[in-house]
């Protein structure tokens, strides 16, 4: 199943994705706020591509590879719902496609995925990503210390919770 949105192609990873996949998964700047450290070999990014195929449930699909002009430049979706993820290349932050993409999987959740909700966890240092979280209406509820451990590194994390409107299908 794929989403199309106007500048985007929200769709299963593919194997062929493992160049431009690696391209994110090894950029220090995508990964500041990741909850592993960067991959350091393809190797990491072609195990990471076969646990997001091996993860496929039998339900409506709700994680995606982000597409933009004929390129796989980041994951937008639930891979364990109702807790949302996603990472974009560097080169394209301040776009708002980051914003475009999660709009169509917070709607397909909703919608398809039957989800009356949607919750996330996010570094308190990650300003970005807080912002883009609450410009899309989620809301604070909770915060616990030393939640993740990355690369020998303690980090914290902001709760946020995002509830279906009124009305969803």
């Amino acid at each position: 199943m794929e989403i199309t949105t106007p500048r985007l192609i929200l769709r299963p990873v593919r194997r062929s994705d493992l160049d431009d996949l690696f391209a994110v998964f090894s950029d220090p700047r995508a990964m500041a706020y990741w909850s592993t450290p960067p991959h350091e070999s393809r190797a990491r990014t072609a195990d990471w591509i076969e646990s997001m195929i091996d993860g496929d449930s039998p339900g409506p699909a709700l994680d995606f590879i982000i597409e933009h002009d004929g390129r796989a430049v980041g994951k937008a979706g639930f891979w364990k719902p109702p807790e949302i993820g996603y990472i974009l290349h560097p080169d394209l932050w301040g776009r708002g496609l980051a914003r475009e993409a999660l709009e169509a999987v917070i709607d397909r959740a909703f919608g398809v995925g039957g989800l009356t909700e949607v919750r996330a966890d996010v570094d308190p240092r990650n300003a970005a990503s807080l912002g883009l979280l609450a410009r899309l209406g989620f809301e604070r509820t909770g915060f616990a210390a030393r939640t993740w451990n990355v690369g020998g590194v303690w980090c914290d994390s902001v709760y946020l919770t995002l509830k279906r409107p009124d009305g969803a299908a």
